[in-house]
């Protein structure tokens, strides 16, 4: 599996025709660690290895912003702090927590859709 960050540097690699083994010696890491980057096996980078990125591939500020957000929401290794909220969002916290490996892939877009429609009706409201 990869997470969508993964993806996104895939994708920038090969848009810049370069091997993980060439890119992580550029951007001093081990290959090891870049594949391990892209396929989810390791959390978010650190702020400095993702302007490294930008840097290596050129890409323009908007371009790095976008990197940046993917990298934000692309751990593998999510924690959700429900302290000091309702006992129903712990509840529906865990309850995601324990299900989410048996859901199927239009359920969770069906989720993402209900959420993005949440925070953009908040935003608004704001």
């Amino acid at each position: 599996m990869t997470t969508p960050f993964g993806l996104a540097v895939r994708h920038l690699r090969e848009r810049k025709g370069v091997s993980q083994k060439d890119m992580a010696e550029a951007l001093g890491v081990s290959a090891a660690y870049l594949s391990a980057l892209e396929h989810g096996r390791r959390g978010m980078p650190s702020f400095d290895f993702l302007q490294r990125i930008a840097g290596y591939f050129n890409i323009i500020w908007d371009e790095a912003e976008e990197l940046f957000r993917i990298a934000r929401i692309s751990d593998p290794r999510v924690v959700v702090d429900t302290a000091g909220l309702p006992p129903e969002y712990t509840a529906f916290a865990n309850r995601l927590a324990a299900e989410i490996r048996d859901l199927p892939p239009e359920t969770v877009r069906r989720l993402a859709g209900i959420l993005e429609k949440a925070c953009n009706s908040r935003r608004n409201s704001e």
